[in-house]
């Protein structure tokens, strides 16, 4: 049992940046244009100041509807919100 709970331990220490590492995963030919994420997010009231790319997702620099600051990572084929953090 000991053994079970040490190799779980293990896996969750060193798999979880591997995981972590990526958090999109989408074949390029499979992207949409940033454009069309651009159209999106104003559509909802978002104000984008730039769209990049990183670990393989977009990475929306804005101001959102409600005037807060947002990093948002979303999926490049989906745009489906992968990660969102919300300053003041």
């Amino acid at each position: 049992m000991r053994n079970i709970t040490v190799a779980l331990g293990l896996a969750a220490i060193f798999g979880g940046p591997a995981l972590a590492s990526e958090k999109c995963s989408v074949a390029m030919a499979d992207w949409q244009p940033r454009e069309a994420l651009q159209t999106k997010l104003e559509g909802e009231g978002w104000t984008v100041r730039s769209i990049t790319s990183e670990d393989g997702c977009y990475e929306a620099y804005a101001i959102d509807a409600e005037g807060k600051t947002v990093d948002a990572f979303f999926n490049p084929q989906t745009f489906q919100s992968v990660d969102m953090k919300i300053g003041n």
